[in-house]
C-alpha cells in the first residue's frame, strides 16, 4: 500500500510528482468549461445560476430559493446537538482570539520639516466566502473564513455553499455562520457561485474578495476572476508531511496520515523518518487502520497514489526534503521539535511535538486552516485578517520640505522624460503655497 523509499534522488522525484498532481491534461478542458460558466453568469445572472445548479447539483431552484431564509437559520439550531454547538462556540472563541492579534495597525510618522508619512489600513467593503459541500459539511471552514473577515471589519460578508438533498444546507454550517455573525447565505456552489460573487447577479452581490476552498472547478474559477476581485489563494488538494525520529509513535503517525488521506482521492500523505523500523510499523498500521475505515475506498485511493514513506539518514535531510516540497501541513513528531524548527523555511502550518496532531489546527487551536498548497508555501501564507484588508500610503509635505527635494525630483523627471511631473513641483516652488 504505502511505498517506502530510501534513495534521496528517488524521494525528490516522488515529491515533485505529488506536488504536481493537479497539473494534468484534463485541466485545459475544465478551464474551458469554467470560462463558459463564468461568462454565462456574467451575462444572465440568476437565470444561469439556476440552470447550472440544476445541471451540476441536481437541484431545481427558483430565484427566491437562492438565499437561505430566516426560518431555516432559526431551525438549524434545533438540528445540531448541544455538544456540537459548544464545540463550534469554543472554536469560534479561539479563532477570534488568535486573529485579533493579527489586525494590522495604521501608523503615522512625523519627520523633519513637517513631513508626514504613514500607512492606513481599511477593510474591503464586501467579502464572499465559499464553503464547499459534496462529500462532507464543513462548519470549520465557515469559522476559519468568516471570523478573520469579521475581525477585519468587513461591513458585508456573504456565504455561498452548494445545496444538498432537497435544497437543504447543512445545519452545522448554518449555525457556524450565525455564530460568526453572518446571516446572508446563498445555496449555490461550484464555478457558478464564484461567478456570482465576482460579477454580481440580481440576488447575489458583487464582492471585493473571495475566499474559501473548493474543488478544481471552484479553484479554476477563482483563478479566472482574479483581477476583477481579490482572492485568498488557489487551493489545491490537501497534504500533510510528517517528520519523525525514533521517538515517533507509529499508531499516531499512521492515524495522522489517514486523517489527511480521507479528505480527497488527491490528498497527499507523506512521512519522512530517520528510523527504518518506524517506517515499516507505520506502513503496517496504515493497512490495519484502513480495514474498517468508514471512508476506505476514497482513503485507499489517496494513499495508493499520493502516499509515501521516505527513510533518510538525518533530520537535516528530512528538513531539506520538506523545504523542497513546502507542505501545507507539517508535523514535527520528533524529540526536540523546536530545534528542528530552525531548519524549516517553508510550510503553511507547523505542528510541533507528538501531542499536536493536525486536527487541532484544523478545528479550534486558533490559527487558520486555509493554507497554501502544492508548494505555494514557498511564497504564500495562511488566510488571515490581512486577506480582507488593504492599505493606503499617507504622504504630506510642507512647502519647506518640498523645496528641499525639488532639485532631485527635477533630475529624476528629466531622466524619465516626464516634463509635467517636474512642472508639478517647479510651479509650486515658484508660486508658493
Amino acid at each position: 500500500m504505502l511505498r517506502i523509499i530510501t534513495q534521496r534522488a528517488e524521494a525528490q522525484a516522488e515529491l515533485r510528482r505529488i506536488c504536481d498532481r493537479t497539473h494534468d491534461d484534463q485541466v485545459v478542458h475544465k478551464e474551458a468549461t469554467v470560462r463558459e460558466v463564468l461568462q454565462a453568469v456574467k451575462r444572465q445572472g440568476d437565470r444561469s445560476l439556476l440552470h447550472y445548479t440544476a445541471e451540476f447539483d441536481g437541484q431545481s431552484l427558483k430565484p427566491e430559493d437562492l438565499r437561505v431564509s430566516g426560518s431555516e437559520l432559526d431551525a438549524a439550531y434545533q438540528q445540531v446537538s448541544k455538544e456540537l454547538l459548544d464545540a463550534i462556540i469554543l472554536a469560534k472563541q479561539n479563532i477570534e482570539a488568535f486573529h485579533r492579534q493579527r489586525v494590522p495597525k495604521s501608523w503615522v510618522q512625523f519627520g523633519d520639516d513637517e513631513v508626514v508619512l504613514g500607512k492606513r489600513y481599511t477593510p474591503v467593503d464586501r467579502a464572499g466566502l465559499y464553503v464547499p459541500g459534496g462529500r462532507a459539511a464543513y462548519p470549520s471552514t465557515v469559522l476559519m473564513n468568516a471570523i478573520p473577515a469579521r475581525v477585519a471589519g468587513v461591513p458585508r460578508i456573504v456565504i455561498c455553499t452548494p445545496p444538498g438533498p432537497e435544497k437543504t444546507v447543512n445545519p452545522a454550517v448554518l449555525v457556524a455562520a450565525q455564530e460568526a455573525g453572518i446571516e446572508e447565505i446563498y445555496r449555490v456552489g461550484g464555478a457558478q457561485a464564484i461567478a456570482a460573487l465576482a460579477y454580481g447577479t440580481e440576488t447575489i452581490p458583487k464582492v471585493d474578495v473571495i475566499t474559501g476552498p473548493g474543488n478544481i472547478y471552484v479553484t479554476l474559477a477563482k483563478k479566472q476572476v482574479f483581477g476583477t476581485v481579490g482572492i485568498d489563494s488557489l487551493a489545491g488538494p490537501s497534504e500533510v508531511l510528517i517528520i519523525a525520529d525514533s521517538q515517533g509513535n507509529p499508531v499516531h503517525i499512521a492515524t495522522d496520515l489517514l486523517a489527511q488521506a480521507e479528505h480527497d482521492p488527491l490528498a497527499a500523505a507523506i512521512l519522512i523518518t530517520t528510523d527504518a523500523q518506524i517506517a515499516r510499523k507505520v506502513v503496517a498500521q496504515v493497512e490495519d487502520q484502513l480495514i474498517d475505515h468508514p471512508r476506505r475506498t476514497l482513503t485507499e485511493k489517496a494513499i495508493a497514489h499520493y502516499g509515501v514513506v521516505i527513510v533518510v539518514d538525518s533530520l537535516q535531510i528530512a528538513a531539506e526534503l520538506s523545504n523542497e516540497f513546502a507542505p501545507e501541513h507539517l508535523e514535527l513528531e520528533v524529540s526536540d521539535p523546536w530545534d528542528l524548527l530552525e531548519s524549516i523555511r517553508h510550510a503553511g502550518a507547523i505542528f510541533l511535538g507528538n501531542s499536536t496532531p493536525e486536527a487541532v489546527g484544523d478545528y479550534l487551536a486558533g490559527p487558520n486552516h486555509t493554507l497554501p498548497t502544492s508548494g505555494s508555501a514557498r511564497y504564500a501564507s495562511a488566510l488571515g485578517v490581512e486577506t480582507f484588508m488593504k492599505h493606503s500610503s499617507l504622504i504630506q509635505y510642507s512647502p519647506k520640505a518640498l523645496q528641499k527635494v525639488a532639485g532631485a525630483i527635477d533630475v529624476l523627471t528629466k531622466a524619465e522624460g516626464l516634463p509635467s511631473h517636474g512642472d508639478s513641483v517647479r510651479k509650486r516652488i515658484k508660486d508658493g503655497p
